[in-house]
């Protein structure tokens, strides 16, 4: 059963829709103002990294790449996940947050659970990967309840992975 249904270019699981970033959303993300749609908390520290990557890389923002992560009971944007295109060798690396307040509810699990499966719908894609912090266990289960797989460790991160088979 699938984790996820398109609809468009979203991708809504049963609690998420996962839509990506529009032009007027990067905006408001790097100079403001901000749009009544976003969780109080909403960008955190990451989702300005994110957007600022989006403007300078206008294709990160297409079907495989960086999305907004919605809260479909409130409307709210409540966070970020996305996928680094173009693949390298047929890998695509994965990275997510979510605002402090809507931590442990879930939502990365599922956005992520749903963005990984999408992954491999993408035209050569086999295996996704990310990289996590040591200092950062939350992260690691996240990507663990989500089907990947620990690789490696080196001083400050764990890396992780999984591979569609056949």
């Amino acid at each position: 059963m699938s984790s996820f249904h398109p609809s468009g270019l979203d991708l809504i699981t049963d609690r998420l829709v996962l839509r990506p970033w529009s032009p007027a959303e990067i905006t408001a993300v790097l100079e403001g103002p901000r749009p009544a749609h976003w969780a109080e908390d909403f960008p955190a520290e990451g989702d300005r990294v994110i957007a600022g990557f989006v403007a300078e890389h206008p294709d990160a923002s297409g079907e495989y790449g960086q999305r907004q992560i919605v809260e479909r009971e409130t409307g709210l944007v409540v966070g970020a996940i996305g996928l680094f295109w173009p693949p390298s060798d047929g890998a695509l690396e994965i990275g997510y947050g979510v605002v402090p307040s809507r931590r442990g509810r879930g939502y990365a699990t599922e956005a992520t659970r749903a963005l990984v499966e999408f992954a491999f719908t993408a035209p050569g894609v086999r295996t996704v990967r990310a990289g996590v912090e040591l200092s950062n266990p939350g992260s690691a289960r996240v990507l663990e309840k989500a089907g990947l797989r620990l690789l490696s460790r080196d001083a400050t991160l764990a890396h992780y992975a999984t591979t569609v088979t056949g």
